[in-house]
C-alpha cells in the first residue's frame, strides 16, 4: 500500500507525536509499504498577511528546497520518503491509498483532500485543546475520518465527544534504544524531568514538588532535560542538559537516576515517563491519562492528582525513603513497559489501514 503520514510543521526539534510517526513510517516501510511523510513550512495563510511575510515565506520555500531539513535525533529508515512542503493542498501531497492526519491542524485539510489522495484516517494523539480553539478541535474528532486514538484515555474522551469509527492502537516502545543500563538496585537518589514552557506540561508543579523533597532530603540529586535554553526558573542545584541526544538521554539521565518525575494536567500518552520506566527508573507521576498504559497506581508507579504538587511530592519522597517500595516498581515497570512495542502498535495499525483501504475498494 502507499500511505502517507501529514505532519503539522517541520521536525526542528525533538517531538514525542512527531518520533511516533515516524516510528510507525519506520514499521510500515520495513513491510513493504511505501510510506511518505509531509512536512508542511506552513499550514494555512492569513488573510491580512503582508508583502514582507510573503517575501519571506517565499525565501524559505527555496531554502527548503535545496537544504531540507534533517531530522537528526530519529533514526529513520531510508525507505521512508521524507517531503518537506509548504503546506498541505493537494498538489503538495502525494495520492496513496490510505492519507493520515496527525494533529488538529492537519485534520482538517485531510478531510478536504480529493478521494486520489487515499482512504483518510486520523492518528488522535492528544485531545489538544492546548493547541487550538475547542469547537475547531471537537470538530476534527467528529470529522468522518477513521480514527486511531493512542490510549484508552482517549478513547473515552472520543466516545464522550459521541465519536465514531475509532480505534485503540496504543504507542509502543523502542527497546532497543531505551533499555537498562544500570541495575536498578544500582541507583544514586536522583531524579529526573523533562521540562517544558507549555502550562500543561506541569514545569512550575514539578519544580516546586523537587525543592519540597530537597528541603527534607538536603542530598538529593536533580536532573532536567528539554528543548529550550535553561530556565531562570530551575534551581541553581538542579542539573540541566538542554536537549541532549537520545544517547545521553539514556545513559547520562534515564539510567544514571532512581526516580523520573512526571507533572503533566494531561499527556495523550506520555513517552518521557514510559522511556524511563524501559529504563529502569521508578515512575511518580500525576493521573494525567495517557500515563494509564504503563503506570498503575502502587504497582508500577505511584499517582497523584495533577495540579497537586504536594501530592507528587509526598510520592517523590516515598520513593526515596523507601528502596524496597522504589525497587519493586522500578522492576514492575520496567516488565509492564517491555509489553509495549513498535511491532505490536505497527501490527494494530497496519490491519486497521487494511481493513478501510479494502472496504473502499469493495465499495467503488
Amino acid at each position: 500500500m502507499k500511505i502517507t503520514f501529514a505532519l503539522p510543521c517541520f521536525p526542528s526539534l525533538p517531538i514525542g507525536g512527531f518520533r511516533a510517526v515516524y516510528e510507525y513510517a519506520n514499521g510500515l516501510a520495513s513491510r513493504g509499504h511505501m510510506v511518505t511523510v509531509v512536512h508542511p513550512r506552513n499550514l494555512s495563510l492569513s488573510p491580512a498577511e503582508n508583502l514582507y511575510r510573503w517575501v519571506r515565506r517565499a525565501g524559505r520555500r527555496i531554502v527548503d528546497r535545496f537544504f531540507p531539513p534533517d531530522v537528526d535525533w530519529q533514526t529513520i529508515d531510508p525507505r521512508v520518503g521524507m517531503r518537506y512542503v509548504p503546506n498541505l493542498k493537494p498538489r503538495f501531497v502525494p495520492d496513496a491509498d490510505a492519507v493520515f492526519a496527525t494533529a488538529w491542524q492537519t485534520a482538517e485539510f485531510v478531510q478536504d483532500l480529493p478521494p486520489g489522495k487515499g482512504a483518510k484516517f486520523y492518528l488522535i494523539q492528544h485531545y489538544e485543546t492546548w493547541a487550538g480553539p475547542k469547537e475547531r478541535v471537537d470538530a476534527t474528532w467528529r470529522a468522518p475520518l477513521h480514527k486511531a486514538v493512542i490510549s484508552q484515555w482517549l478513547f473515552e474522551t472520543g466516545r464522550g465527544l459521541g465519536c465514531e469509527d475509532m480505534q485503540y492502537v496504543s504507542y509502543g516502545m523502542n527497546h532497543e534504544n531505551f533499555r537498562l543500563l544500570n541495575p536498578i538496585s544500582n541507583r544514586a537518589k536522583r531524579v529526573a524531568m523533562m521540562f517544558h514552557p507549555f502550562d500543561w506540561k506541569g514545569s512550575p508543579d514539578g519544580l516546586w514538588a523537587l525543592s519540597a523533597v530537597k528541603s527534607q532530603h538536603p542530598d538529593l540529586q536533580a536532573v532536567l532535560f528539554g528543548t529550550p535554553r535553561r530556565s531562570e526558573s530551575i534551581p541553581d542545584w538542579i542539573e540541566y542538559y538542554q536537549n541532549p541526544p537520545q544517547r545521553e538521554l539514556v545513559s547520562s539521565i534515564y539510567n544514571e537516576s532512581s526516580v523520573f518525575v512526571c507533572p503533566s494536567w494531561a499527556e495523550g500518552f506520555g513517552l518521557p515517563p514510559g522511556e524511563a520506566m524501559a529504563c529502569g527508573c521508578a515512575v511518580a507521576s500525576t493521573d494525567c491519562g495517557g500515563v494509564r498504559e504503563f503506570a498503575e497506581h502502587e504497582v508500577t508507579a505511584l499517582l497523584s492528582p495533577p495540579r497537586d504538587p504536594e501530592a507528587l511530592a509526598r510520592n517523590i519522597a516515598r520513593l526515596l525513603e523507601d528502596d524496597g517500595l522504589r525497587q519493586r516498581l522500578a522492576n514492575a515497570g520496567y516488565e509492564r513497559i517491555q509489553t509495549l512495542t513498535w511491532k505490536r502498535s505497527t501490527d494494530l495499525l497496519e490491519e486497521f489501514v487494511r481493513k478501510h483501504v479494502a472496504r473502499g475498494v469493495a465499495e467503488c
